[in-house]
């Protein structure tokens, strides 16, 4: 028996990177069978065609990844490639789909948000250019999940995904793939391998922290295995169910042990870490955290040392909440960029049509055209690269970069599991005062626009409005709010602030200190402290 009855669940919509939930959600009977048909559906069914599987390893993958399995079966896929174990970084399933001429695939992974049996997980559709499903796919999802009677479920043993090679279920090829060695190949051929194994050699000392999550048996391969870094390099390196309790988050916040080490003494030239299933990354040199905004700005600048990009960049592309120093850059290289919402989608196309080779979101994502996805452990590469060629460390690179470009303070303020009735009726006021706005004087600063962001995809035309409220002040401060779509309980309302510093004074204050009088403007415009209750934000990045 192949077809199941069932009936539809409330609330499978895809968020900015697919469908997320608490993991006891997922484990509903029919719940995860229920998504996974109605993508099928969606698709206009998936007969003779060939799938990319995998996950970041939280709790309850190994189990979603043999249903889909027997999905695929019963649907009429030909063949699924799977990683070993059912695991797969999420750039290197891109790398997969991609390289093996996919037609699309599935990534089991919540992302940066906690894993086990009481937190979360999530399931996403990629596209055959190995990028996230694009709104209209999702919409087609979401349509389908509101009306599904029935899906196609093989009965079935469990497949070995422990064991590498060939397994037919049904009239299914179930191919087992080494996860790691198809990725790390890549990187070998896109960054200097000889110069970053010279400066581990000379005592270039790194700690790469994996936060007990999927980048651990890539960054080991790589670091440890390839490059020749010592035994230890790279910490927490273990991919666990339950990420050992860890909020596999690479922020100040949560990377917390990394971030004392770093700023402790003692502290090794180079740190890092990623995120739950690998496309996410914090890069810190010895007493200097980095923001994403500058590390994707310094990364534009100086790709042209790198081997894959020796040849120039085709253009830059940041998410709007991303503060504008990329913008800087493209300026004065003479680069075409682009400003778009929050969700590597929104770059897909870019890069398909040749526009970007260079993506980066304030979130801790940055990516280049050899994926569709951001990818941790290629960012960190391109800085290890940069800093070969160099010779210099982190923080001589931002001082020498800020001299030259400027320095836009920026940070990111999250106000977690806030009501739903209070985050849309703060915003909705904020809404209806957007126009009265201009001109207004607030902590000393004049409103110059203010605005809900919308964007046409210059590519295909498509309109994706309501994407985050800007308010911009004289001289290249702004405030950006949006409420966050990869939350699963409540609203996560995101508070983004940036200043601009042209120099030459003015470019080491401490960020916090820098960004106070747009601060407290937010609180005077918007009262998000005065209607929630809250003293303060519950994480800074």
């Amino acid at each position: 028996m192949t077809s199941h009855s069932t009936r539809p669940f409330e609330g499978q919509k895809p968020g900015t990177s697919g469908l997320r939930k608490k993991t006891a959600v997922f484990m509903q009977p029919g719940y995860l069978e229920n998504f996974v048909q109605s993508t099928f559906d969606a698709l206009g069914g998936v007969a003779g065609k060939v799938l990319v599987l995998g996950g970041d390893g939280r709790y309850f993958g190994r189990e979603a990844a043999q249903c889909i399995l027997k999905m695929a079966a019963a649907n009429g896929v030909a063949r699924v490639i799977v990683g070993q174990g059912a695991w797969l970084s999420t750039p290197a399933a891109s790398n997969l789909i991609r390289k093996r001429g996919a037609d699309g695939g599935l990534i089991l992974s919540a992302s940066h948000n906690p894993g086990g049996p009481e937190a979360d997980f999530g399931v996403k559709y990629n596209m055959a250019n190995g990028g996230p499903a694009p709104e209209a796919v999702t919409e087609a999802i979401f349509a389908r999940t509101r009306e599904i009677e029935s899906y196609r479920k093989l009965d079935a043993p469990d497949v070995n995904l422990d064991m590498v090679g060939e397994t037919v279920l049904g009239g299914l090829v179930v191919e087992v793939v080494d996860p790691v060695a198809a990725y790390a190949d890549m990187m070998e051929e896109i960054f200097d391998f000889k110069a970053l194994r010279s400066i581990f050699h000379e005592g270039f000392t790194v700690r790469m922290d994996s936060m007990c999550a999927i980048t651990g048996p890539y960054a080991v391969e790589i670091f440890e295995n390839r490059l020749g870094a010592v035994r230890g390099t790279v910490v927490h390196e273990h991919p666990l169910p339950d990420f050992g309790g860890m909020h596999p988050d690479p922020n100040p916040t949560w990377a917390h042990e990394l971030m004392d080490e770093m700023m402790g003494p003692g502290a090794p030239d180079f740190g890092a870490a990623s995120d739950g299933d690998g496309d996410r990354n914090m890069i810190l040199g010895r007493g200097i955290y980095v923001s994403p905004s500058d590390s994707l700005a310094v990364i534009a600048a100086n790709a042209d040392l790198v081997p894959g990009y020796a040849s120039g960049l085709k253009g830059v592309a940041r998410s709007m909440p991303t503060s504008a120093a990329v913008d800087r850059v493209a300026q004065k290289l003479g680069l075409d960029s682009y400003e778009t919402p929050t969700g590597w989608k929104f770059f897909g196309n870019l890069m398909d049509a040749g526009r970007v080779s260079l993506c980066g979101e304030e979130s801790f994502g940055t990516g280049s055209d050899h994926v569709r996805e951001k990818d941790g452990l290629w960012a960190v590469l391109m800085w290890l690269n940069i800093i070969a060629v160099r010779g210099l460390g982190v923080a001589e690179i931002m001082a020498d970069h800020w001299e030259e470009y400027g320095r836009n303070y920026y940070s990111r303020h999250d106000y977690e599991v806030l009501p739903n009735d209070v985050a849309n009726a703060m915003l909705g006021d904020l809404r209806d005062q957007l126009e009265s706005l201009k001109g207004k004087e607030f902590q000393g600063l004049v409103v110059e626009s203010a605005d809900e962001f919308s964007y046409t995809d210059p590519v295909d035309g498509s309109v994706s409005a309501a994407q985050g409220f800007r308010i911009l002040f004289t001289g290249g401060s702004r405030v950006v709010l949006r409420l966050s779509g990869t939350g699963t309980e409540g609203a996560t309302l995101r508070v983004y602030l940036e200043r601009y510093a042209p120099g030459p004074e003015g470019l080491t204050e401490e960020p916090q200190a820098a960004l106070a009088p747009i601060i407290a403007a937010t609180e005077e415009i918007v009262g998000i402290r005065a209607r929630t209750g809250r003293t303060g934000p519950d994480v800074i990045t």
